[in-house]
């Protein structure tokens, strides 16, 4: 699909985008079943509410233990943050290569600011990104504009030529809410297929396509 005006400004999600953080979240998402309700669910049945912020996925399962639940899964989740959690294929060189031809970049995540600034750091990603935008720095989550909205004012950027890019429904959406161009990563854990099904204006083979899109 051809687009009339270049990307000047770049919005990333970051879990299941940039960050493979797939295990580490069904993972979590597991224990805290097992612990709340004595039941074992499958990596299948969770992948449809991976995407959501963690009160909206939780709410799904058990709406009167949310809070105790939010507990037991954030107690999992960091503690074995840096044993599941790595950059996808050719992350860091595509990051740093837009970095270095001055594309402003950001962060725009349903996970809350500092458990975000932990992957990146973990991932040497936080050089490239001064600009995070995490669940508790917005009222509203994705699909709501307006987190993306919000890394693009800090960037100086105009929608007509962003470019939000994730894995999830909530990515593309809250893009396309906003009025930016969007991408979707064929690497998603839902699969190519749904992703394709949202409309994205993109689709990302690998994440170094981003360097051709932002040269046209």
């Amino acid at each position: 699909m051809q687009l009339e005006m270049s990307i000047r400004t770049i919005l990333f999600d970051l879990d299941g985008t940039l960050i493979d953080t797939n295990e580490l979240i069904v993972e979590s998402f597991k224990h805290t079943i097992r612990e709340h309700l004595g039941e074992e669910y499958k990596r299948e049945d969770i992948l449809p509410f991976m995407g959501s912020p963690l009160r909206d996925m939780l709410e799904k399962v058990k709406p009167d233990e949310v809070e105790d639940m939010m507990k037991t899964y954030r107690t999992h989740n960091l503690a074995n943050h840096d044993l599941f959690v790595k950059s996808f294929d050719g992350v860091f060189e595509t990051i740093k290569a837009l970095h270095e031809k001055g594309i402003p970049m950001a962060i725009v995540t349903t996970k809350i600011h500092k458990t975000a600034l932990k992957g990146l750091a973990l991932t040497e990603l936080d050089q490239f990104f001064d600009v995070v935008i995490g669940l508790d720095d917005v009222s509203q989550a994705k699909p709501d504009p307006e987190p993306v909205l919000k890394g693009i004012r800090a960037l100086n950027g105009d929608p007509g030529t962003t470019l939000m890019i994730g894995d999830n429904s909530h990515d593309i959406h809250a893009g396309q809410n906003a009025g930016t161009k969007t991408a979707g990563v064929a690497w998603s854990a839902k699969g190519r297929d749904f992703i394709e099904s949202l409309e994205p204006d993109y689709v990302l083979n690998h994440i170094s396509d981003l360097l051709d899109i932002v040269e046209e």
